[in-house]
């Protein structure tokens, strides 16, 4: 039920935050208990934890948690808004060391109260994956011929921002060169699915998740991947993960996305950038890359 609603997930988090501890407790010969972010209410576990068996106490913050949840307007309430708030700052001053992975969260977490925070980057394993193969399993598995084949790996979710993606494929849909892969599971998958029939567009493919271990031959088939989010201020301190594991993969970048990982990018001179929420935008980086295959496969 994690991906019905917001209720669902609640519960879910709540579950898991009780069931954690109570299993915690026993575990013995504790040196370090890992707390990690989100969901939130989990960390107040692994706090607990740690000092009822004085042990240190780590804290990873892989998004800011709650900032994220009220951008998107899930998180309306203003008492529910208040209590994560105050529980957010509460973990990051008894953390004996919060770790985050993008360079954006660094200044939040301190303003919030941490007193000791590390830097551990997302980043992917090269040796995963071989930018020289072309994929041809994969491509001869989902029927993909020789299209030009653009790539989302990632959740959908309602940050992801798919529908700028669904309404660029529309934008594409008179060039048969075109074909969008949307690979990956989230709350929002129904109604994109449903979304793309109603626009009729053939040019994309919904796949279900794959483990880490097939990514390589998915992104192989590719000669563009996509990175998108929501065109919120908040989304500019996010590392995408995708972006690591697309560059590792030897595929140029299509980054909807500004802020620290549109650094990276730029530095690497391994993509575009489409204005976030722009689908005529990404169309037109699309069609050039699609234009210049011997630029692209540079790019990557």
């Amino acid at each position: 039920a994690l991906h019905k609603s917001f209720v669902h997930r609640f519960f879910a988090f709540v579950s898991f935050m009780l069931s954690s501890f109570f299993i915690g407790l026993g575990v013995k010969n504790v040196d370090v208990v890992w707390g990690t972010s989100p969901p939130i209410f989990q960390g107040l576990s692994a706090w607990a934890l740690a000092r009822l068996k004085r042990a240190k106490f780590l804290f990873e913050v892989r998004d800011l948690w709650p900032d994220f949840a009220i951008a998107v307007g899930v998180l309306k309430n203003p008492l529910l808004i208040k209590m994560t708030r105050w529980l957010e700052s509460f973990l990051y001053r008894h953390a004996d060391r919060v770790m985050v992975n993008s360079p954006g969260y660094v200044e939040h977490v301190r303003s919030r109260g941490a007193k000791s925070v590390q830097l551990v980057p997302n980043g992917a394993d090269p040796a995963m994956f071989h930018p020289e193969d072309t994929g041809e399993a994969f491509r001869e598995a989902h029927q993909l011929g020789d299209h030009f084949v653009v790539l989302y790996a990632g959740a959908h979710g309602i940050s992801n921002d798919l529908e700028v993606v669904l309404e660029c494929a529309r934008l594409l849909a008179s060039n048969p060169a075109f074909r969008f892969v949307l690979l990956g599971d989230g709350k929002e998958k129904a109604a994109l699915q449903a979304q793309a029939a109603v626009m009729g567009l053939d040019n994309v493919l919904f796949l279900p998740s794959v483990p880490k271990t097939e990514m390589a031959a998915a992104l192989a088939a590719a000669q563009a991947c996509i990175a998108i989010l929501k065109p919120l201020e908040e989304y500019k301190t996010t590392y995408s993960n995708k972006v690591f594991d697309y560059m590792a993969a030897g595929r140029p970048v299509v980054l909807a996305i500004e802020g620290v990982i549109r650094e990276v990018v730029e530095v690497a001179d391994c993509g575009v950038f489409p204005r976030p929420g722009d689908a005529r935008d990404m169309a037109n980086a699309i069609q050039f890359l699609e234009s210049d295959r011997e630029h692209a496969a540079i790019l990557g």
